[in-house]
C-alpha cells in the first residue's frame, strides 16, 4: 500500500509562490508515477502534471510555464512548484499515485492512491 501526505499549502497573494511536497511511504511497485491534481470550488478536480519514476513527465497545457514538477526518489518526495499564482489557482491539491507501469498519466482512474489534499488560497 501507499501513503501520501500533502504539505506546503496556505495563503499567498496573486504573483507570489508556493511549493507543495507530497511525502509518498510504503511500496514503491506501488508508485510507478505521481501526479499533481486540483480541484478549485465549484469545479470539477483537473490534473496538473505527473512524473514517472524515470523522469519522464507531462504537463496539461494551461499549466505548463508556471507550475513545476519535480521528484525526489531517494527521499519519497514529490514536489510542485507554483509560481505567478492568481486567484484562479485557489483550489484544494492533491498528490496521487498509479501503480500501472510505464504510464504518466493525468486521468484521474488511472491513480490508485490519493492524499487528503492541502488548500492553496491566492488573494488579489
Amino acid at each position: 500500500q501507499v501513503q501520501l501526505v500533502e504539505s506546503g499549502g496556505g495563503s499567498v497573494q496573486a504573483g507570489e509562490s508556493l511549493r507543495l511536497s507530497c511525502t509518498a511511504s510504503g511500496s514503491t511497485e506501488y508508485r510507478n508515477s505521481m501526479a499533481w491534481f486540483r480541484q478549485a470550488p465549484g469545479k470539477e478536480r483537473e490534473g496538473i502534471a505527473a512524473i514517472r519514476t524515470d523522469g519522464i513527465f507531462s504537463y496539461v497545457d494551461s499549466m505548463r510555464g508556471r507550475f513545476a514538477i519535480s521528484q525526489d526518489n531517494i527521499k519519497n518526495f514529490l514536489y510542485l512548484q507554483m509560481d505567478s499564482l492568481k486567484p484562479e489557482d485557489t483550489a484544494v491539491y492533491y498528490c496521487a499515485a498509479a501503480a500501472a507501469p510505464k504510464l504518466c498519466t493525468l486521468r484521474e482512474y488511472d491513480h490508485n492512491y490519493w492524499g487528503q489534499e492541502t488548500q492553496v488560497t491566492v488573494s488579489s
